[in-house]
């Protein structure tokens, strides 16, 4: 069983293939690095998982469901799947942590007892449940952080993607979300990181997948201990 798999595809811009004939698949359960300079094609290819856009040729699955066979009214359950963590946080400064975590909740419509539940079991598994009354801005950048993956988390997805986690933070604080992540793997959660900090990704033993102008340029397999 496969939580993303990519037959051929591509994705054109007008005249730029942003993607070129990409074929991979990640495992259900499995956790896997992107890597790729910057325009290898490593956004294209997460946006696609999401159905943020469309691939040009070949087909892309999600947890065994054609993305190109999918119903608009199917959408929202597909994204409610998927977790996403970005190197800019994204989160709301003018809303408490609480609300930030609980935004994804709210969209789905749940009750506030379950969503007060999930948030708050959310928070503890990153480590933050005491500063959930706190502004964002009152927080660090690693904290900003954490506060993402409690969004990206509280939904339950069973696949995590998460584009440049550690973009902005120094190589202490970077190892802490790496470890927070596989934490989530553990526990069954497929996870696909994009990443150029090859540094860390070396100190870590999973399947590294290279990008090069759109191209896989090859895979390094996961590292048994």
């Amino acid at each position: 069983m496969s939580a993303i798999r990519f037959d051929n595809v591509s994705k054109n811009y007008g005249a730029h293939h942003a993607l070129n004939e990409v074929t991979f698949e990640l495992a259900k359960g499995e956790m896997a690095f992107l890597t790729g300079h910057s325009g290898a094609g490593k956004s294209t290819l997460l946006k696609l998982i999401m159905h943020m856009e469309k691939a040009s040729h070949g087909q892309v699955f999600v947890n065994e469901q054609n993305l190109s066979r999918i119903k608009p009214a199917q959408v929202p359950f597909l994204r409610r799947q998927i977790g996403v963590v970005f190197q800019n946080h994204q989160l709301l400064f003018d809303r408490s942590v609480f609300e930030n975590v609980a935004l994804p909740l709210r969209i789905a419509g749940y009750d506030s007892r379950e969503l007060a539940r999930r948030v708050r079991a959310a928070l503890d598994k990153v480590g933050l449940l005491k500063a959930e009354q706190k502004n964002p801005i009152e927080l660090s950048g690693g904290e900003q952080q954490r506060v993402g993956i409690a969004r990206a988390v509280v939904n339950k997805p069973s696949l995590i993607l998460a584009d440049e986690p550690t973009g902005n933070l120094d190589p202490k604080l970077s190892a802490e979300i790496m470890s927070l992540l596989e934490q989530f793997n553990s526990v069954g959660v497929s996870v696909l990181i994009a990443s150029h900090d090859l540094a860390l990704i070396r100190r870590l033993k999973h399947r590294v997948i290279g990008l090069e102008g759109g191209r896989l340029i090859g895979e390094r397999p996961a590292q048994v201990s």
